[in-house]
């Protein structure tokens, strides 16, 4: 079963562009693991950015976890965010049509 993550940045002020770049090489990195089928990131209204990701397994999202993309991406927020990156597993319930129900 494909497991949906969300993580949400919080920039200091005036780190917005600072988190945005910081994150544009680990995307293109994580792009290229087993298993990473949507890793993507979204500005909200409020000034966070959201990041949506689809995993095959969570095996394999907990591989990418542990991995060097993700340190490598953790030192380079080091000092630019306000508050911890909030990160939510989310389990699918599916409803209506199989492609416009479940991401």
């Amino acid at each position: 079963m494909t497991v949906i993550v969300t993580a949400v940045f919080t920039p200091k002020e005036g780190a917005f562009s600072k988190v945005a770049a910081a994150l544009s090489p680990a995307i293109a990195e994580v792009h290229q693991e087993p298993g990473c089928l949507l890793y993507a990131i979204h500005e909200a209204p409020n000034g966070q950015i959201v990041m949506i990701e689809k995993w095959e397994s969570a095996e394999l999202l907990d591989a990418h976890g542990a991995g060097d993309a993700v340190k490598r991406l953790n030192a380079s927020l080091e000092g630019l965010l306000a508050e911890p990156v909030e990160v939510t597993r989310l389990v699918p319930i599916p409803a209506g049509t199989s492609q416009q129900g479940a991401l």
